[in-house]
């Protein structure tokens, strides 16, 4: 017990120049195995089937929501419009020239601005009877919404 610890720092740095060697004495490589590769691919995999149903949903959610705030704003104008000049809008462009609208929003289900479907007043409801205008403003689309709903419905 004279060296202590100091025998066994000596005896460490002894098999210091065998490390880098394998079972078989022959240099090992520093690096990843073919299985360990494969098995971290897997892994990714699994994630990204996991992740991309959920990416895909967000962006459906997400357009949605454009198209709510979208059909709000416009059907807010044309009552505004309607309001203002005692009669309803003939096309969406009114609205944009009246300065109701800056632009005439783009539907995020079709991905056009000129895709809406128009809903026009009856003219026995209108405001100017003679002139019936824009009553309502929808989706051209004839998709389905995340709540089963079509998007020409909303």
């Amino acid at each position: 017990m004279r060296g202590g610890f100091g025998e066994l720092r000596g005896l460490r740095r002894g098999f210091g120049d065998l490390r880098g060697f394998g079972r078989a004495g022959r240099c090992a490589r520093r690096g990843f195995t073919l299985i360990e590769l494969m098995i971290v691919m897997a892994i990714i995999v699994i994630l990204v089937g996991v992740a991309i149903p959920h990416y895909q949903k967000s962006i459906q959610s997400a357009k949605e929501t454009v198209l709510h705030n979208n059909l709000s704003a416009m059907r807010n104008a044309i009552d505004e419009y309607s309001y203002d000049k005692q009669s309803a809008p003939h096309t969406l462009s009114d609205l944009v020239t009246g300065g109701y609208l800056r632009d005439v929003p783009k539907d995020p289900i079709t991905g056009s601005n000129d895709s809406w479907k128009i809903i026009m007043e009856d003219a026995s409801q209108s405001v100017n009877s003679t002139d019936p205008g824009i009553f309502d403003v929808r989706s051209g689309s004839a998709k389905t919404g995340l709540d089963g709903t079509s998007y020409s419905e909303w």
